[in-house]
């Protein structure tokens, strides 16, 4: 049996490709959109994709799968769960698929999957235990978990009701998960769990960042299945407690994946901007520039007026979903040689009209023919005492509510950065906002959001827990509770 997991370290998902090196057949399972990328790992190998496959409906990148169907490779996918998600859009086609029923089995050459249906992050959500009959084998060799079980945690049953909006769901979806956990504990031990997620991603909140572990293992040490020893009542209330606030274009995600992506067939090819093209994005509403370039004090000094800085870095596709409309014609502020992978980055999540780009470098040469560049003033926590004089400043939080529970700066607003597009309407709009996370990487994306929208900003940078320690303008949860 071929086996490797292929690793997308931004979006912190796993793939599957698992093969018959005796056919040259192979399976795919929980792809991504850019399948190009699969097609010359199995070419490499000697191997054909055959069938490809989705743990569930996924929240956090567009599924790859409609893109195999479109080129004829067999699906294969849920009928399980909830009458309201399943993938619509294989039901009405005419691709090549076979929906599947918890312990049904197919297989790809020698290699056997069975099918356990595992509802609760997901009301359909699948895991296929893998057998390997061609190496002699009559039990499983491991379990492709999904978004079920992951190394050190389980996946969140809270997503359907915190992302998508689907109200009363929570913990009803807590108690589902509580007993795919009971099906669970009954596997043996020796199975290895190949998760959908490792360390990174929000689809749970302790994930660990070992890519693989067994079921024994499991059983033992990960704290949410021990929650479940102590009843169902006490499961739901740990699974439920202390998940971070997802990011809200989780709720697009689940749509797109459920009534179809669109078709992509390659990846858009953007086109270098000349400096007229340049001067004409200047401040418009109807196109969003990306600056991805990872220095924050150089976006602050300088920039194209109303561009969005983004880094391209690991929390880049997070924050792009976060802050640009599907649809939305995208530019990109980046190195020539990272073009593809912005891009990549970008239809991993849907956002596909990405049209053109500049090199940071041409910037300054645009200044240097008059062109206008915007700078938002930069501050760091040493100012806030100063800041504070002033009746005109008032304090935006953009860490998550966890954080900001623990401890803010007095008087300061949350709103987590993440959901700060979608909750635009409720910052205010008189006087100057400051803006703070817990290290500057947030605060400075949210600055230049709000920048965009016509606020007046101060970028806050620096350590907030290092400046935090016993300050006198902090607001502690100790004190709030007294």
């Amino acid at each position: 049996m071929y086996f490797k997991q292929i690793f997308d370290e931004k979006l912190a998902q796993y793939a599957y490709l698992i093969g018959c090196q005796a056919t040259g057949e192979a399976i795919l399972i929980d792809p991504e959109r850019d399948i190009d990328t699969y097609f010359d790992i199995a070419r490499k190998e000697g191997l054909e994709i055959v069938a490809v496959a989705d743990t569930h409906i996924h929240a956090d990148y567009i599924s790859g799968t409609r893109e195999f169907a479109e080129r004829g490779v067999k699906v294969y996918a849920s009928d399980e769960g909830d009458a309201d998600w399943k993938f619509e859009w294989l039901l009405n086609s005419d691709y090549n698929y076979q929906l599947l029923y918890d312990k049904d089995t197919f297989r790809i050459g020698n290699i056997e999957l069975q099918v356990v249906h595992s509802p609760g992050h997901t009301p359909e959500h699948l895991a296929y235990l893998v057998t390997d009959h061609g190496g002699g084998a009559i039990e499983p060799m491991g379990m492709v978990s999904g978004d079920f079980v992951f190394v050190g945690d389980l996946g969140r049953p809270d997503l359907l009701e915190s992302a998508a909006g689907i109200e009363g769901v929570m913990v009803p979806s807590a108690r589902l998960l509580y007993a795919s956990v009971q099906k669970f504990l009954e596997l043996s031990d020796h199975i290895q769990i190949w998760p959908g997620h490792g360390a990174g991603s929000a689809c749970g909140k302790a994930l660990g960042a070992v890519p693989v572990s067994t079921i024994g293992y499991e059983k033992r040490f990960n704290a949410a299945i021990d929650a479940a020893r102590g009843g169902e009542d006490n499961f739901v209330r740990a699974i439920l407690d202390g998940q971070p606030e997802p990011p809200m274009y989780f709720a697009r995600m689940k749509q797109d994946n459920r009534l179809g992506p669109k078709v992509l067939s390659s990846l858009p090819k953007p086109h270098r901007l000349t400096f007229d093209e340049l001067g004409q994005l200047a401040g418009r509403q109807d196109v969003v520039v990306l600056d991805t370039r990872l220095d924050g004090h150089a976006f602050m000094a300088g920039h194209i007026p109303g561009s969005i800085f983004l880094p391209l870095d690991k929390a880049f596709n997070t924050m792009a979903g976060s802050y640009v409309e599907e649809d939305m014609p995208i530019y990109l502020v980046v190195e020539k040689d990272d073009v593809e992978e912005a891009v990549r980055d970008l239809i991993r999540i849907g956002l596909d009209r990405i049209v053109g780009y500049v090199t940071p470098a041409a910037l300054g040469q645009y200044e240097e023919r008059d062109g206008k560049l915007a700078t938002i003033e930069h501050r760091t926590f040493n100012d806030v005492d100063s800041l504070r004089d002033r009746v005109d400043v008032s304090w935006l939080d953009v860490r998550n509510m966890s954080e900001y529970q623990i401890s803010h700066i007095r008087g300061a607003r949350n709103i987590a950065s993440t959901r700060l597009w979608v909750r635009r309407d409720e910052v205010v709009t008189e006087g100057t906002i400051a803006v703070y996370c817990q290290t500057g990487r947030r605060s400075a994306t949210a600055s230049s959001l709000l920048k965009r929208l016509g606020h007046d900003v101060i970028y806050v940078e620096g350590d907030y827990s290092a400046w935090s320690i016993d300050n006198e303008h902090i607001e502690r949860a100790s004190e709030e509770l007294a």
